[in-house]
This record gives C-alpha cells, sequence and structure tokens, in this order.
C-alpha cells in the first residue's frame, strides 16, 4: 500500500483520529492517552502502531515513560492531496455565487419557469380509523 493509503487507513478509524486529536495538543505519554478510551492499553498500542507505520506520530521511550507526538511530514502528505480538491470547491463554488449573485438576462423566463414548475406542497389529510 503506497503512503497516502496507508495515512487514510489510519485516519479511518475514530480512535485514531482522537489520538491525534489528544496530540494536536502537545506530547503525552501512553499512559494518558489511554485515560479517556473505554479500551485496554494494548488495544491503544495497537492503535500507535498503526499511526507510527502511517509516519503520523512519533515514539520515544524517556525512562519510564513512552511518550507520543504528533509527527509533521505524515499529515502533511494528507494535507497536500486535500488542498487540490480545495482549490477546486473553492473555484466552483465561486462561480456558483457568481451566478446566483449576477442579475438575470433581459428576457430570461426560465428562472421564472423553473419557479413555476414546482408543486406547491398540499397538507396530508388523515383519514379516520373505524372504531
Amino acid at each position: 500500500m503506497d503512503g497516502l493509503s496507508t495515512t487514510f487507513a489510519a485516519l479511518a478509524d475514530p480512535t485514531r483520529r482522537a489520538i491525534l486529536a489528544r496530540l494536536a495538543q502537545g506530547p503525552l505519554h501512553v499512559g494518558a492517552l489511554v485515560e479517556p478510551f473505554p479500551i485496554s492499553g494494548p488495544a491503544i498500542s495497537r492503535h500507535l502502531r498503526v499511526l507510527q507505520q502511517a509516519g503520523l506520530i512519533e515514539r520515544e521511550t524517556s525512562a519510564q515513560w513512552r511518550i507520543c507526538r504528533l509527527h509533521g511530514p505524515g499529515l502533511r502528505a494528507a494535507h497536500d492531496w486535500f488542498e487540490q480538491y480545495r482549490m477546486f470547491w473553492e473555484q466552483s463554488l465561486d462561480r456558483l455565487a457568481e451566478l446566483l449573485e449576477s442579475p438575470p438576462a433581459p428576457g430570461d423566463t426560465a428562472s421564472r419557469k423553473r419557479r413555476a414548475a414546482v408543486p406547491a406542497k398540499s397538507p396530508r389529510r388523515r383519514r379516520s380509523r373505524p372504531s
């Protein structure tokens, strides 16, 4: 699997995304990462291994503490991939806004026809049930 696919596979899990959100506030030791999750320490360790293999976090040992922190380059690859699509959608939305904000051309009756073609909703009648 290529690096970008590995990154998105790691990000697909909500627990791993929550771990990354906690690490975005600063480095934490594994014990602090386990606290808010209703899963075992070994399960957290497996999640951390997936995140590390995807290049999203770094782990180091300092005395008895295993410290985890975000790893920028792994996140940068995903950001760069999304960035090209963000620019596409912004340009598309800008064009749509221009279209919607521009006054209708003289003689343009298409928008009026579309509004007239949409039927108004009528209230539904309730049937009375026999007792």
